[in-house]
C-alpha cells in the first residue's frame, strides 16, 4: 500500500460534521424563526466556529494518534520514509516503526552486489540510528554479502528489544567467508520473553537456554552443535515448526517429548548428523534429506506426511518400500525423491494401512534415469497401499535409455492380479516409451477398479499448469532438449497403441502433448514463435 493508498485512507475519514439541528416554526405571517440558539458568549461562539473550520480543513486531527501510527506502519518502507518527511506525526511514527524489513527491493537498490552492499549499509545505518527501538516487533535484514560486524552489532542492539517477536537475519556470503557470531546473549536477555519467530542464516548461533514463546525456528547454514540445539529446545515448549538446513556442526538431533506443539520438522543436508531421536508426540509433517538410516532412530510414529530425499544416496524408493511401513505406520502422504535406483522396488514386509497419497519423483542426475530400473516393480509399492487414492510418478531426465516397447504387445509382462479399489487419480509426468512404464500403466488400468482419471504427460517441464497453450499469454513453455521432444512423440505412439484400448469407459484419459510452438523440433522452436 503506497502513498496513493494512504490518501484513500485519509479521504475515507473526511466525513462532514453533522450540522446543528435547527428547529423552525412557521408563523402566521409566513416568517421562519430559529429556535435552536447557541449558548455562551459571542467570543466563545466565534472560537467554536473557527475550530469547526480547522477540523474540516484538516480531518487528520479527528483521528487518535495511534490510528495514524498504525496506518503509517502498513506502508512499504520507502513510502513510510517519504511520509515521515512531510508530517510531524508520521516522523514520530517512523522513529518507533514496529516493522523494519531491509532487503534490496524494500530499499530500492539497483546495480551490482558490491554497490548494493555499500548503499544498503548506509541506508540501514541511517534508519537504525534514528529509530528509538521502542515498539519494534519485527526486524529483518537480507544481504548478498557479509556485512561488517560492527554495523550488525550496532543494529541488533537497537532491534532486539523486550518487545521483539520476529527476527530474521539472512546473508549470502562469499565462499569461505567468516560467519557472523550472532549475539545470543542479547537475544536471551532482552527478547527471551517475547520472541516467537527466528530465521538465521550464515552465522554462528550459540544459544544458552530456551525461549518459552518461540514458535518457529529456521536455521540455514548456521554453526550450531547438537548440545547447543538441545539446550535451546529443552525449554522451548511452544515450538511449532523447526527447520534445519546445511547445519554442518549439527552432530545429533534430539527433540524431547515435551515439545507437544511441534507439528512440522525439516532436516536438510546436515551432513555431520550421526543420530536423530525425535520424541515430539504430535509431529505430523517431516521433510528429511540426508542419510535415510537416521529415520530408523525412532520417534516418527505420529507422522502423517513424510517427504524423503537424499542427494548423495541411491535407492530411496527401495528403502521406503522395504522399511517405512514400520517406521511411520500411520503415514497418509508420502513423497519420495530419488536420484537413482540401482535395485528394483521390493515387496513391502508390512502394509501401508493409512497411505492415501503417494508421489515418487525420479530424477536423472546424469541425464537419463537409471536405465536398468524396472518401473513395473513400483506395482509392489501400490499393492502394499490398500487405501491409496492418488498415485503420482514424475520422471525427470534429458534423455531416455530404457528398453523401448516393441510393436508386439504379446511381450508385455503381467503382474499377479491385485485389487486397487480406492485409487481414483493416477498421474505420470514425463511418460515415455519405456517398456516397463507401459507395463506399469497397463497394470494400474487392469486393477484400479475405482479409477476416475489417468493423466499421461509426455513432457516434464516443471510447469505447474500443464495446459501449455495457456502459458503463452504470459510467456513460454520450459525448454526441452530435442532428445526428449523426439521421445515424447514415441510416447504418444505408445499410448495410442498400448494404452488407449485398455482404458475403461468410466475413466477419463488425459494425454498431454508437447507444445506445438515451443517444443517443436530444432529449427521450428521458440525462436520462430517469437518472430511470429
Amino acid at each position: 500500500m503506497g502513498l496513493l493508498s494512504l490518501k484513500r485512507l485519509m479521504s475515507t475519514q473526511r466525513r462532514p460534521r453533522p450540522r446543528r439541528r435547527r428547529q423552525v416554526q412557521a408563523r402566521a405571517n409566513g416568517s421562519v424563526t430559529l429556535l435552536a440558539k447557541r449558548k455562551g458568549s459571542p467570543c466563545q461562539q466565534e472560537e467554536d466556529d473557527n475550530q469547526d473550520v480547522k477540523r474540516m480543513r484538516n480531518p487528520r486531527v479527528s483521528l487518535p494518534e495511534d490510528i495514524w501510527y498504525h496506518i503509517h506502519s502498513l506502508l512499504p518502507l520507502r513510502d513510510a520514509a517519504r511520509a515521515a518527511c512531510v508530517s510531524s506525526t508520521f516522523l514520530c511514527s517512523w522513529r518507533c516503526r514496529p516493522n523494519l524489513i531491509f532487503c534490496k527491493k524494500a530499499l530500492g537498490l539497483n546495480g551490482n552486489w558490491r554497490e548494493n552492499v555499500r548503499e544498503l549499509i548506509n541506508k540501514v545505518d541511517h534508519i537504525m540510528k534514528n529509530h528509538s527501538g521502542i515498539g519494534l516487533r519485527t526486524f529483518g535484514l537480507q544481504s548478498y554479502n557479509l556485512i561488517n560486524t560492527c554495523y550488525l552489532d550496532r543494529w541488533l542492539n537497537v532491534a532486539i528489544t523486550p518487545a521483539i517477536e520476529e527476527f530474521s537475519l539472512t546473508q549470502f556470503p562469499e565462499y569461505n567467508a567468516k560467519y557472523y557470531n550472532f549475539p545470543s546473549s542479547i537475544l536471551f536477555n532482552r527478547g527471551g520473553n517475547s520472541i516467537k519467530h527466528i530465521h538465521l542464516s550464515y552465522c554462528a548461533f550459540r544459544p544458552t537456554g530456551g525461549l518459552k514463546f518461540l514458535r518457529r525456528l529456521h536455521l540455514r547454514e548456521v554453526h550450531i552443535t547438537g548440545d547447543e540445539l538441545k539446550c535451546l529446545l529443552s525449554n522451548s515448549f511452544a515450538l511449532e515448526q523447526l527447520t534445519l538446513k546445511y547445519c554442518k556442526e549439527l552432530n545429533y538431533l534430539r527433540i524431547p517429548c515435551q515439545l507437544q506443539q511441534l507439528k512440522d520438522l525439516e532436516v536438510y543436508e546436515c551432513k555431520a548428523l550421526q543420530m536423530m531421536e525425535v520424541k515430539a508426540p504430535n509431529l505430523s509433517t517431516f521433510h528429511y534429506d540426508g542419510n535415510l538410516a537416521r529415520l530408523s532412530d525412532g520417534g516418527l510414529l505420529a507422522v502423517k506426511k513424510l517427504h524423503i530425499s537424499s542427494f548423495y544416496q541411491y535407492n530411496n524408493v527401495h528403502y521406503a518400500s522395504a522399511n517405512l511401513s514400520s517406521i511411520v505406520p500411520t503415514i497418509e502422504t508420502l513423497i519420495i525423491s530419488s536420484f537413482g535406483e540401482e535395485v528394483n522396488t521390493v515387496v513391502a514386509p508390512f502394509k501401508f494401512l493409512h497411505l492415501k497419497s503417494l508421489m515418487i519423483n525420479l530424477i536423472g542426475f546424469n541425464g537419463a534415469f537409471s536405465p536398468a530400473y524396472d518401473y513395473l516393480s513400483l506395482a509392489y509399492f501400490i499393492d502394499a497401499s490398500p487405501v491409496l487414492e492418488t498415485f503420482t510418478l514424475i520422471v525427470s531426465q534429458i534423455r531416455m535409455e530404457h528398453d523401448v516397447i516393441s510393436q508386439d504387445s504379446s511381450h508385455l509382462r503381467q503382474m499377479p492380479r491385485s485389487s486397487h479399489g480406492n485409487i481414483k487419480n493416477v498421474n505420470i509426468i514425463g511418460f515415455c516409451s519405456a517398456k516397463s512404464m507401459i507395463e506399469l500403466t497397463c497394470h494400474i488400468l487392469e486393477n484400479a477398479t475405482s479409477l476416475e482419471c489417468l493423466t499421461l504427460d509426455t513432457i516434464h517441464d516443471d510447469y505447474v499448469h500443464p495446459d501449455r497453450l495457456s502459458v503463452h499469454e504470459v510467456g513460454f513453455c520450459g525448454r526441452i532438449g530435442s532428445p526428449m521432444i523426439m521421445e515424447a512423440e514415441n510416447a504418444l505412439l505408445a499410448i495410442k497403441r498400448y494404452i488407449v484400448g485398455k482404458v475403461p469407459s468410466t475413466v477419463k484419459l488425459v494425454v498431454l502433448k508437447p507444445c506445438s510452438w515451443c517444443h517443436a523440433p530444432e529449427g521450428l522452436g521458440v525462436k520462430d514463435h517469437r518472430v511470429a
